[in-house]
């Protein structure tokens, strides 16, 4: 018979798997825990220990028990080395990202519960006003969370974290396109077209076309990047042959 610490620590893993208790994000007290889940403070002292023994939640001494980026770092750290010296690998991620984005909003609307549908609301009108700014922070964060909620509405919890890994490893080279993209009204315009359609069709509950329209706007990313990567390369250009002229 499993003990109650046991029980305890499945059910704070399970929470941390699903997303519900993200990196970073501190526990609940142990009388709050212990008052919620039905157990003795002892059992859910004995259940944290459990799992800050293997990695998941860490104690720090006067703040509390957070949870780690186990399930994310050991993934992210080194992709993120390797994409810096090889560039090509750029394309092969997107390439996967495409996979996964589309899988994970046609998964969306089909699975996604009213709780998510408001998630994804907050997280889609938090985006819009961002992109109506002018702050490319802001940008950024609300783009990678609009992402991410969607790819936790799929609930599947290897595509959640998957997602969550990938947007750490990406996470320089979408505030890049970005920043590439602000400038020119057009396409900054087209992508806010395609964040919409993405979000219109989970809501209306179309896989095939949240799937299609998911990967739709990362071929357009795709693009952009391509775009981006091609003017960098021409100005590198000039500025030698400047330097030629000018020695």
């Amino acid at each position: 018979m499993a003990r109650i610490s046991d029980t305890v620590a499945a059910e704070l893993e399970k929470r941390i798997l699903e997303g519900s208790l993200k990196p970073g994000k501190r526990l609940p007290s142990e009388r709050d825990l212990a008052a919620e889940l039905g157990v003795s403070r002892p059992s859910v002292r004995a259940a944290i220990q459990q799992l800050a023994a293997r990695g998941f939640l860490v104690t720090r001494h006067g703040e509390g028990t957070f949870v780690t980026d186990r399930l994310q770092a050991h993934f992210a750290d080194p992709w993120q080395e390797m994409l810096q010296g090889q560039p090509l690998l750029q394309r092969d991620l997107l390439e996967f990202r495409q996979m996964l984005e589309g899988q994970a909003a046609a998964l969306a609307a089909d699975r996604a519960t009213d709780a998510d549908l408001e998630r994804l609301d907050a997280a889609y009108q938090a985006m819009e006003a961002a992109y109506a700014g002018k702050d490319m922070v802001a940008c950024i964060d609300t783009d990678v969370a609009f992402h991410q909620v969607i790819a936790e509405a799929a609930h599947n919890v290897l595509i959640g974290h998957l997602s969550a890994s990938l947007m750490r490893v990406i996470h320089g080279h979408i505030s890049h396109n970005l920043e590439h993209l602000q400038a020119r009204p057009q396409r900054w315009g087209q992508l806010q077209d395609q964040h919409r359609a993405i979000w219109q069709a989970i809501h209306d509950r179309d896989p095939e076309a949240a799937g299609r329209s998911a990967r739709s706007h990362i071929g357009f990313v795709r693009e952009s990047m391509a775009e981006t990567a091609q003017e960098e390369e021409r100005r590198n250009a000039a500025r030698r042959r400047l330097g030629e002229t000018g020695g």
